[in-house]
């Protein structure tokens, strides 16, 4: 049986750990150090070498003591900016910070229900089947400590990642892919008041790409936005640079790359009018994914959130995470609505209950997995 208070204490032990992205080598071991007193075997990869982080990513493995189907669970460790001095606090059967940072239960709250399930396992000698581990560095900003996993470390064929915000119950079978474009215009500087028509003006270019640009919500399953646009500086000169930051994501592979190419082909138009030159890079984050509703791991979630008293619903998502990346490397992979409230903002905060019945679920779907 979960035991609450405890799961309580530890989730707010762990975020007051601090672990911003690239700088989760302490919670990394420190969570290294949990995983081993349950008797899993531990390693912390090399992942943070390649992407500049101070840590790798911690894959952890259990052997079964019982017959069984090897399951994966997964989380990130980072927690976005303001993470640093967290100081959570409960109000009315919520947990908060204390409004000058961020909460971190994205992604830590995860992190407490999954290590809460191990540890009733553990105390009360039940049976499962080989456990997989894989708590992930620098989610935030681009999925990098996913993408530099060694996937052949690991035997499971299904992965159960927690980082939706979503309600306990919520599945999310299906996410976009996201391109992200990077502009850099490259006009002719010229005085403004004496010979502005010797010039060429960046910013004009820019704005001539833009407005011919198909941007925000493109159809049901894809959108675009201009991110920032930088460049320029006295009003006496024609500004000869401008840089834009540009994104588009669509839970459809193809209908991604028309977009990016269209963003592109409307950039590189604007600069042969005026006669400017442009450069256009386009970088693809990661690719959709999509499970089957009558896929084994959605049937099995949803019969184990029945289990736990709570109704399992599929989604889709706009936004990306490791679960696509799971995906991507052959991995069969959802994401399960762990309760976190308005992540990303000082407002962030996660109800007990819900935490709760993730620590729950998570015991469930380790029970439905073994023989």
């Amino acid at each position: 049986m979960i035991n609450q208070e405890r799961l309580v204490n530890e989730f707010m032990r762990y975020v007051q750990i601090s672990s911003p992205t690239k700088s989760e080598s302490e919670f990394a071991g420190f969570i290294k150090g949990e995983l081993e007193a349950l008797g899993f075997s531990v390693i912390i990869d090399d992942a943070g070498e390649k992407v500049g982080s101070n840590s790798g990513n911690v894959i952890a493995k259990l052997d079964g003591n019982t017959e069984g189907e090897p399951i994966l669970f997964s989380c990130h460790m980072d927690t976005v900016s303001p993470g640093v001095d967290i100081k959570p606090h409960i109000k009315d059967g919520v947990i908060y910070s204390d409004g000058t940072t961020v909460l971190g239960a994205d992604d830590k709250a995860g992190i407490a229900a999954i290590l809460e399930a191990l540890k009733v396992i553990k105390e009360e000698n039940r049976s499962h089947g080989p456990l997989e581990i894989s708590f992930s560095i620098f989610e935030e900003g681009g999925l990098h400590g996913a993408k530099n996993l060694d996937y052949s470390l690991f035997k499971s064929k299904k992965a159960f990642i927690l980082d939706s915000g979503g309600d306990p119950g919520q599945i999310i079978i299906q996410g976009p892919a996201q391109d992200k474009i990077h502009v850099k215009v490259t006009g002719k500087p010229a005085h403004a008041g004496v010979s502005p028509e010797d010039g060429i003006s960046a910013i004009m270019v820019a704005s001539e790409a833009i407005s011919n640009m198909k941007l925000l919500r493109i159809d049901e399953e894809t959108t675009a936005n201009i991110g920032s646009i930088n460049g320029g500086g006295a009003t006496n000169i024609v500004t000869p640079e401008v840089i834009i930051a540009a994104e588009a994501r669509s839970l459809d592979n193809s209908k991604l790359s028309a977009q990016s190419n269209h963003m592109k082909a409307c950039f590189e138009a604007a600069a042969e009018k005026f006669g400017a030159k442009v450069e256009v890079d386009v970088v693809r984050m990661y690719n959709a994914f999509a499970v089957d509703e009558s896929d084994e791991i959605v049937k099995i979630t949803k019969e184990a959130c029945a289990n736990i008293g709570v109704e399992g619903f599929t989604a889709s998502t706009g936004g990306g995470s490791d679960t696509n990346v799971f995906n991507g490397n052959g991995i069969k992979a959802i994401n399960l609505g762990i309760g976190e409230r308005k992540p990303h903002t000082l407002e962030e905060h996660i109800y007990i209950k819900d935490l709760t019945k993730v620590s729950e679920l998570v015991l469930e779907l380790i029970k439905l997995h073994t023989k």
